[in-house]
C-alpha cells in the first residue's frame, strides 16, 4: 500500500520526489551486443533474436495486406466502433495543430519564411508483452498520416501462431500503416536504425517499451536516427481537495498502477479526509482487478502526501513534472494555468486519465520521468520537421550589412564579412 507523509518540510521533498534509479550497465550491454549483429547480419541477427527472445522462428517478418484484413476482422463490432470513435477524436485534435507557413518581412528587402515538411519514413515501435497497446499505435499512427509522412513502417513483436493482435491489424489499416512487421524488442529497434533486406531504416523511431527496447532508442540515436523522447515507467500524480471524489481518485491512481510494477503513483491532497478515504477505497476496488498483483507491486512504491494548502502541492508536483496530472480540485483551470512542468492535465472529477489514454483526442505519448521540465509529449510537430528559406535583395542586404559585417568581424570571421562586402561593392580589406 501508499507510504503516507504527513507535511513533510521541503527540505524532504527531493527525498519523497526521487523516481526510483537503477543500474542499466548489465541491459546497455546486452542491447548493444543485439544491435552490432543486427547491423552487420540484417536479417540473420534478427530472425536468431525473435527466436530467442519470442520463441518464435519467422521465415518472413513481414504481415502481407491479406493477414492483416483476416485479422482485423476478427475484431467484435463494439470493440471496432470504440477504436473507430477514438480515432475520430485523435484525428480532429491533432488535424487542428497544422499551422500555415510563417512568411515575415523583417526589413525592407529581407524576406524570411518558415516551411513545414512532413519525416520521410517513420518506425513505430507497439509492445507486445501483457497487453498489446494498439492505442498507442493510433496515437502515433494517426498524427504520422496526417503530417504526410510517406512511410509508416510498424514494428511489434510476434503473437505466434496469430502473428499478430487483431486489434493492431485494424488499427494498422485504419490509420494507413504502410508496412507491419512483426518483430519486438532491442532488435526491432535495431532493424529500423540500420535496416535489413527486409525492413527498411527509418528516420525516426516512435513508441514505448521495456528497459531493452528503451536502451537500443538511446543507443541508435547515436547513429543518426531521431527518436520521439526519453521514455521511462509511466506515472500519474493526483492533487485532490475535499471536493474530490475519493472513490474516483482511487480509480484512477490503480489505473495507472496497473500499468506495471514500476509504474509511479502520487496522490497530494490538503485533505487528511481525502487522503483516508483515497487508501480505504484503493483497499477496496484492488482485489477487483485482474492485474491486481502488478497493481499491487506499484503502489508498495508510492506515495501519498498531505500538504498545508493546495498552492503548496502545487509546487510539489511541478517539482515532480509528472507525465500525468490529475487536478481534482475547485478552481481547476484556474490551477492548471499556473502548472509549469506536466505531460498532460486532467481536470475535475470527470476527467480520468483512461480518457487521454484512449479516446478524448489529446495524445497519450508523453514525457515520463520528470523529462517533462523540457519535453513535451507526442504532437503533430513530432512527425515534422521545419525548414527556414531568407532571400535578399540587394538594398535589402545592403540594409542588412551595417550589422552584418561588424557582428562577423567581432567574432573574427573575414570571409563571413567579405561574403556581404563582395556582393554590395566594398572593398575587401
Amino acid at each position: 500500500m501508499m507510504h503516507v507523509y504527513t507535511y513533510p518540510p521541503q527540505r524532504m521533498w527531493p527525498q519523497l520526489l526521487a523516481r526510483p534509479v537503477s543500474d542499466d550497465r548489465a541491459i546497455e550491454t546486452v542491447v548493444t551486443e543485439i544491435l552490432k549483429h543486427v547491423q552487420r547480419e540484417g536479417d540473420a541477427a534478427i530472425r536468431r533474436y525473435v527466436e530467442r527472445f519470442d520463441g518464435v522462428l519467422l521465415h518472413s517478418f513481414e504481415v502481407s495486406g491479406s493477414e492483416l484484413q483476416a485479422l482485423a476482422d476478427q475484431v467484435d463490432p463494439k470493440l471496432r466502433e470504440a477504436i473507430e470513435c477514438a480515432h475520430k477524436n485523435i484525428e480532429r485534435f491533432h488535424r487542428a495543430q497544422l499551422r500555415p507557413d510563417i512568411y515575415v518581412e523583417t526589413l525592407p528587402g529581407v524576406q524570411c519564411w518558415r516551411r513545414a515538411v512532413p519525416i520521410e519514413r517513420v518506425g513505430l515501435y507497439i509492445p507486445g508483452g501483457t497487453a498489446p497497446l494498439f492505442s498507442t499505435l493510433l496515437m502515433l499512427a494517426t498524427p504520422a498520416r496526417i503530417a504526410g509522412c510517406d512511410e509508416i513502417i510498424l514494428c511489434t513483436p510476434s503473437g505466434g501462431v496469430q502473428r499478430l493482435h487483431p486489434a493492431l491489424a485494424f488499427a494498422a489499416l485504419l490509420t494507413g500503416v504502410d508496412r507491419v512487421f512483426t518483430i519486438g524488442g532491442a532488435q526491432a529497434i535495431g532493424a529500423m536504425a540500420f535496416g535489413s533486406a527486409s525492413v527498411p531504416s527509418v528516420d525516426k523511431i516512435f513508441g514505448p517499451g521495456n528497459k531493452y527496447v528503451t536502451e537500443a532508442k538511446q543507443l541508435v540515436s547515436r547513429y543518426g536516427v531521431a527518436i520521439d523522447l526519453p521514455a521511462g515507467p509511466s506515472e500519474v500524480a493526483v492533487i485532490a481537495d475535499d471536493s474530490c471524489d475519493p472513490h474516483y481518485v482511487a480509480a484512477d491512481l490503480l489505473s495507472q498502477a496497473e500499468h506495471g510494477r514500476d509504474s509511479q503513483v502520487l496522490l497530494v491532497s490538503d485533505s487528511e479526509r481525502v487522503i483516508r478515504e483515497t487508501l480505504a477505497e484503493i483497499k477496496r476496488q484492488l482485489p477487483l482487478l485482474p492485474r491486481r498483483t502488478i497493481a499491487e507491486a506499484a503502489l508498495a512504491s508510492s506515495r501519498a502526501i498531505l500538504v498545508q494548502s493546495v498552492a503548496e502541492g502545487l509546487e510539489l508536483l511541478d517539482r515532480y513534472a509528472p507525465e500525468h496530472l490529475i487536478i481534482a480540485c475547485r478552481e481547476d483551470e484556474r490551477l492548471a494555468a499556473q502548472v509549469q512542468n506536466a505531460g498532460s492535465i486532467f481536470l475535475g472529477n470527470y476527467s480520468p486519465e483512461s480518457a487521454g489514454d484512449y479516446a478524448s483526442g489529446t495524445n497519450h505519448t508523453l514525457p515520463t520521468g520528470g523529462y517533462a521540465r523540457a519535453y513535451s509529449g507526442a504532437s503533430l510537430d513530432a512527425f515534422m520537421k521545419y525548414i527556414t528559406v531568407q532571400k535578399l535583395s540587394l538594398p535589402g542586404l545592403t540594409t542588412l550589412s551595417d550589422a552584418i559585417i561588424p557582428m562577423a568581424e567581432a567574432e573574427g570571421l573575414r570571409a563571413h564579412a567579405n561574403a556581404v562586402r563582395l556582393r554590395i561593392g566594398e572593398e575587401m580589406p
